[in-house]
């Protein structure tokens, strides 16, 4: 699953103006000294294995009910039996019987806490035996009361989308979410990883409509009635947390990998992208397969987008679930780079090995899942955009996992826990995917990927933990990884480094000091030391092995550089006391991208030295284009000689740059100079195909001249995203009235979490100045409803903030009406839960 995981930024991340919120960093973690967190999570016992489950299913559109029949073959784990117990959340239990001889006999059972069952069966049956329960059930969604998380926002396992067509232009939708435990909210079983089984289901649907689940599509047959029934067969065993359907209006985009099927099923307006949005996939199959010396295991691959999803992407097997964010135009893609969209499509491709294939034996180890899935992003990014775009992808895991308040505070693999769904976080993800990249260093490619494969073979369809990839990576490598696991993955924290250096001319000795500051444990590092001198790099492999270490080389003339972690894999935060001219040296002669970043970073404060000066200039035309932003946003352009060194630069950049953001930051920067000169380069970048260019063109020639900015916002209303969209609510914050309020207030509503709070100020603006009250009224129920809608990530001091604004702006314009309503929805975003 990817909460972007987003839990690193997706689920929900806005960026606004002095302020960062996510899912990761807004939620309240348990603190380490909380009696919640001493709970020892055991994994659950297994007194009864899952076999096979066949379920036979139709649904009440009106009722928004699922109505199922279900067959579930089990037997005794080991000691004999006559119970079984099956989660089944809040369902109507009509029949529960055993089957023999094809005939039915009604077992008793209890229900009493509509979350688990407990069934009585009719003998004592031995681990040699196996037995099926029917069980005749309705599944009633939407009146089961659970209770989400940051990472999944919502656990009622099957969701009904405008399931009465009353929302115009929005599809009608069925679809489930499995992880953690909700599979159980649409048919009994035993909802926990450690299970698997084979499965068959067989759905009853609108013949109009297009079904998607596990594995393969083994019939169809229309009923005359108006319905048709799918039958699907997963022939491999899975855990029930990784069981799907899908029902809707999609279009199916076939393609293939070898022999397999691969399918995309998209809304269809969204169709003719098709393979621009999943077009990689085959050679990310590929790619994965060959890495990993291990063919994609299961009979098919295809990706659905649906709407209103309540997480990132989902890995179910064989059959992934995304949300509606992967779904963009060609225009869109323009800009898209390896964004969350694309780094979602390898991450949960990476899971039908690292999830499916081999399935954490309990959350305490979902590691062994989800840091696999967060580390594939980094080297698809490797391998399909270069080393640049992985160690940028790298860099930003890092710094969500090092910004997470308490993230410090847990173990990788944790077995103490107040929620399960609490593991689904930085730790498991982004510091996860660093930990794997460290090792992956340490190791050696051929090693690491060796006991990958061992890992692989070893338990596969079945269950596995860190101690299992342990043992892997060291019958691979040969070596003894304990010290490794233990400070990784069962301890907690990470290395605050400091770094400082003295070079000692008489006996030609460079000395380096090494101090770990961070309270908790002391970690053992390996890495190398890169000593740059007379022309050469000579590297060094050392361990600091204490608190404080120091290291001395010979070296035969004072070098010009010492880099410390040259291949730059440590997850640690660091200070690294450099001089000004070795971090300018850094960038012109020490490969990597983070050697390239540290160095914009340490001489971008400094833009008045010269050596700055020559860096951040050759840093605009750096070879990644990441860098070439952070540059020409780090660009102080009040200095006479940066800005005179920059303009023809920044004008090349705006004009020719191959990459659209490129090309958009630089037309940014020229328009904050609001130099009437640039407009020709502005008005020729509205005609840009890139929304993130046609953005920054029209928000330059607002700076330079609004009453010119206004129509042509008007002329872009009909085809907008993203950043063009940010730009014509900024023109009309400023120069709008209730003629553009319509097309404003609906675009604020369409927008997502992230979009709503990246236009929150400017739609905050024109709330307070348009002239209309019933418009301003609006405006301030959307902000009532953003605040209580997302309290919890901690906006609420934003949002009222912004509500304040609008109500001196609405008593300076005596309309009282809208000033009351604000406070009002001041009152009830503090007043909600």
């Amino acid at each position: 699953m990817l909460t972007f995981k987003t839990l690193s930024t997706f689920i929900f991340s806005g960026l606004v103006t002095g302020m960062a919120v996510s899912t990761a960093h807004a939620q309240a973690p348990a603190k380490a000294d909380d009696p919640l967190m001493k709970i020892y999570r055991a994994t659950p016992p297994k007194i009864n294995d899952l076999v096979h489950t066949k379920l036979d299913v139709r649904f009440d559109y009106k009722k928004q009910y699922m109505y199922g029949k279900e067959w579930v073959t089990l037997r005794p784990h080991f000691y004999p039996t006559d119970t079984l117990r099956l989660d089944a959340k809040g369902m109507d239990l009509n029949n529960i019987s055993v089957v023999k001889n094809g005939k039915n006999y009604p077992l008793k059972f209890k229900y009493d806490d509509s979350l688990t069952v407990a069934i009585q069966l009719d003998k004592v049956y031995q681990n040699n035996e196996t037995y099926t329960i029917y069980i005749d059930y309705t599944a009633k969604p939407n009146q089961l009361k659970t209770k989400g998380s940051a990472a999944i926002n919502d656990a009622k396992g099957l969701y009904f989308i405008n399931p009465d067509g009353a929302v115009k232009d929005k599809p009608v939708q069925i679809w489930t979410q499995g992880e953690t435990e909700s599979s159980s909210a649409w048919f009994p079983t035993i909802d926990k990883p450690e299970q698997k089984t084979t499965d068959e289901i067989i759905m009853t649907v609108p013949a109009k409509y297009v079904t998607l689940s596990n594995g393969r599509l083994a019939s169809q047959k229309l009923n005359g009635d108006g319905t048709r029934t799918d039958d699907w067969k997963m022939e491999l065993p899975h855990s029930p947390y990784l069981f799907m359907m899908a029902v809707g209006d999609f279009k199916i985009y076939h393609d293939h990998w070898r022999n397999k099927e691969v399918n995309y099923y998209l809304e269809p307006k969204y169709a003719p992208y098709a393979k621009q949005i999943f077009g990689m996939t085959p050679e990310l199959i590929e790619f994965y397969s060959k890495t990993l010396d291990y063919p994609f295991a299961w009979n098919k691959y295809s990706q659905i987008v649906v709407r209103d999803y309540v997480s990132g992407a989902m890995e179910n097997t064989s059959a992934t679930l995304h949300g509606d964010y992967v779904q963009e135009t060609p225009r869109e893609l323009l800009d898209a780079n390896y964004d969350a969209g694309r780094s979602t499509i390898a991450h949960e491709l990476f899971h039908q090995w690292f999830g499916d294939l081999v399935t954490a034996e309990s959350w305490s180890n979902l590691t062994v899942n989800e840091s696999f899935a967060d580390f594939s992003e980094m080297l698809w990014a490797e391998h399909k955009y270069g080393k640049d775009e992985a160690d940028a992808h790298s860099y930003t895991a890092l710094q969500n996992y090092l910004g997470s308040p308490d993230a410090s505070t847990k173990d990788l693999v944790r077995f103490h826990y107040d929620d399960k769904e609490d593991v689904f976080d930085v730790v498991t993800y982004q510091k996860g995917g660093r930990i794997l990249n460290m090792l992956r260093n340490y190791l050696g490619d051929a090693a690491f990927f060796k006991g990958l494969n061992i890992y692989l073979k070893t338990n596969q369809f079945k269950n596995g933990e860190a101690q299992q990839l342990r043992l892997a990576e060291e019958e691979a490598s040969g070596l003894d990884l304990n010290w490794f696991f233990n400070q990784w993955y069962y301890g907690a924290g990470h290395p605050v480094l400091n770094i400082s250096y003295k070079w000692d001319e008489g006996s030609k000795t460079e000395t380096v000091y090494l101090q770990q500051t961070q309270d908790g444990q002391t970690f053992k590092l390996p890495f190398a030391v890169d000593i740059y001198a007379g022309g050469k790099k000579e590297r060094h492999k050392v361990w600091m092995n204490d608190k404080a270490d120091t290291l001395t080389f010979a070296v035969a003339s004072k070098p010009n550089l010492v880099n410390v972690d040259g291949d730059k894999v440590l997850l640690c935060a660091k200070s690294d006391n450099k001089l000004l001219e070795e971090f300018e040296f850094q960038y012109f002669n020490a490969p990597l991208y983070l050697d390239r970043f540290e160095a914009i970073n340490a001489v971008s404060g400094r833009q008045s030295d010269k050596g700055a000066q020559k860096v951040m200039i050759a840093a605009l035309k750096d070879k990644y284009y990441g860098l070439r932003i952070k540059a020409i946003k780090a660009l102080n352009m009040s200095n006479d000689e940066v800005r005179n060194a920059a303009l023809p630069v920044l004008t090349s950049l705006a004009q020719t740059d191959e990459n659209t953001l490129v090309k958009a930051a630089a037309i940014t920067a020229l328009g904050k100079l609001k130099a009437s000169g640039n407009m020709d380069i502005f008005k020729q970048a509205l005609s840009s195909q890139s929304y993130a260019v046609q953005g920054a063109a029209l928000t330059a020639i607002n700076l330079l001249d609004p009453k010119q900015a206004l129509p042509l916002a008007k002329g872009f209303e009909k085809d907008n995203k993203g950043p063009l969209t940010q730009a014509i609510i900024t023109v009309y914050s400023i120069s709008g009235g209730s003629d553009e309020w319509p097309y404003v207030l609906n675009a604020f509503n369409e927008q997502g979490p992230q979009g709503k709070f990246g236009m929150a100020r400017n739609f905050a603006a024109m709330t307070g100045h348009v002239d209309n009250p019933v418009y301003a009224q609006q405006g301030i129920a959307a902000f009532k409803d953003l605040g209580i809608k997302y309290k919890k990530f901690g906006v609420a001091p934003f949002v009222n903030g912004l509500l304040a604004d609008i109500k001196a702006q609405r008593i300076k314009l005596k309309d009282d009406a809208s000033a009351k309503a604000a406070d009002d929805a001041t009152q009830a975003i503090n007043d909600a839960k």
